[in-house]
């Protein structure tokens, strides 16, 4: 059996204004998955940033593919 560990949450809330239309495709994708509107937006920008040209490339700022939260997150 696997050990319950307490861990800091380490995202950071934040507000973003959308289109309603997209606010209900967003939480019909969420439900379909069993997933909170939060957990299903943040795997959407993640897979949107790995699969970005710049984020793959060496002109990138930043180095997408060492972030360790982006291992766990997958």
């Amino acid at each position: 059996m696997s050990v319950f560990i307490p861990k800091q949450y380490k995202k950071e809330p934040i507000t973003v204004r959308m289109r309603f239309d997209e606010l209900e495709q967003i939480d019909q994708l969420a439900s379909r998955f069993g997933l909170s509107r939060s957990e299903l937006i943040n795997q959407c920008i993640v897979y949107a940033l790995d699969h970005m040209p710049i984020a793959q490339g060496e002109e990138s700022p930043v180095a997408w593919s060492n972030c360790p939260e982006r291992e766990t997150e997958k």
